[in-house]
């Protein structure tokens, strides 16, 4: 073979070579850009269902009014058991008055869709108002006039900013079974961290939608 055969032969292997980095190269480039378009496309999603889980959790937090002022106002008694019972309305004449949408008692962002309720007692309060304190500069949330009879039973807001922070997401969902008694709220049952932020919480368990301070 002569010299000049050798060398053209030479010369289309590295082209073949330069060819194949080349490729490489560009499908490594088109790999990323497939993760950070996914990734986008993710927090994207989550960040549309935490704006409906606060969309509606907050309806659920108005029936919740509703219901306790239908039921008179006077204090934990006053307060539903259940989320069936928001369901069901209110009496309005001889007819029910519907209080919340059978859309807005299921969780968007937890596997199971059931609301957490939150009942006056909870130490998930003592950690929203702790927050709710924080977020206004430090000075605690007051009940609103139509809830003050709860304020009672609520945990001491003064202490609040004693109480130490558990602010970490372990991640998962909370499992545990609902108690029977009466709620003031409900949270998500989603422990993960959140892409948006409910009054500077980055944590969807600890997202309480509660008419208390409203």
């Amino acid at each position: 073979m002569n010299p000049i055969s050798r060398f053209a032969i030479r010369n289309s292997q590295s082209e073949r070579g330069f060819t194949l980095v080349a490729l490489l190269l560009v499908m490594s480039l088109l790999a990323l850009f497939a993760l950070a378009a996914a990734e986008n496309v993710r927090q994207q999603s989550q960040r549309e269902r935490e704006k409906e889980a606060i969309f509606r959790g907050e309806q659920v937090s108005d029936a919740i009014r509703r219901y306790y002022t239908y039921r008179g106002g006077q204090g934990v008694n006053s307060l539903p058991t259940s989320m069936d019972q928001l369901l069901e309305g209110i009496p309005k004449g001889t007819k029910k008055l519907q209080i919340l949408r059978v859309s807005a008692s299921r969780d968007p962002l937890s596997s199971s869709g059931e609301w957490k309720l939150i009942s006056p007692t909870s130490g998930d309060v003592t950690d929203f108002v702790k927050a709710l304190t924080v977020y206004s500069g430090g000075t605690p949330p007051v009940p609103r006039g139509d809830m003050a009879r709860l304020a009672t039973v609520i945990p001491q807001m003064a202490n609040v900013l004693n109480t130490e922070s558990t602010s970490t997401a372990p991640g998962g969902e909370d499992d545990s079974a609902n108690s029977s008694g009466p709620f003031l709220g409900v949270a998500s049952r989603s422990q993960r961290n959140s892409v948006i932020t409910y009054y500077g919480i980055d944590r969807h368990d600890q997202w309480i939608f509660t008419p208390l301070f409203k």
